[in-house]
């Protein structure tokens, strides 16, 4: 198995949200560990998260796996079950369909990172139960929907 160099990996920022719903994630950046080493069937992601940044608006996969475990910082989980602190080493498991919606929140004042591992579905959908959001994933890509299906 290659090494992979982190550093050398590009950094990702930015959000695919729709404008209303990106400021909360303004302080996230990722660097797609899974698509550097070639893989295909599940995807890892390291997660950094800027004092005050969401790792995304709080969600769930009809199809998709997810798996996370803090690497630095002092991070919360918010999930249907609450708030509870996510310190590094400790991890969190999100089966698909579940209806659990999380995210995870950097409310310290030093930044955080988390690993992220998740199933690679060809086709998903994504709920967010606080907004009025739905993505769905399929051949021709991802939208992004009100609960309705209308387009945003």
């Amino acid at each position: 198995m290659p090494k992979l160099d982190i550093d050398a990996i590009p950094l990702r920022t930015g959000s695919y949200y729709p404008a209303e719903f990106v400021p909360p994630v303004q302080g996230r950046s990722s660097r797609s560990l899974g698509d550097a080493g070639g893989l295909t069937q599940f995807g890892v992601r390291i997660c950094y998260l800027d004092p005050g940044a969401w790792s995304s608006q709080r969600h769930w996969h009809e199809q998709e796996d997810e798996f996370v475990m803090a690497l630095t910082g002092d991070l919360v989980l918010i999930d249907n079950a609450g708030e509870q602190p996510l310190r590094p080493g400790e991890c969190a498991a999100f089966k698909a369909g579940d209806g659990n919606g999380h995210k995870i929140v950097n409310r310290s004042s030093a930044p955080g990172s988390f690993l992220v591992v998740g199933t690679r579905a060809p086709v998903d959908r994504a709920h967010y139960p606080d907004i009025d959001l739905v993505m769905n994933k399929d051949a021709d890509g991802v939208r992004y929907t009100h609960r309705d299906g209308t387009p945003y």
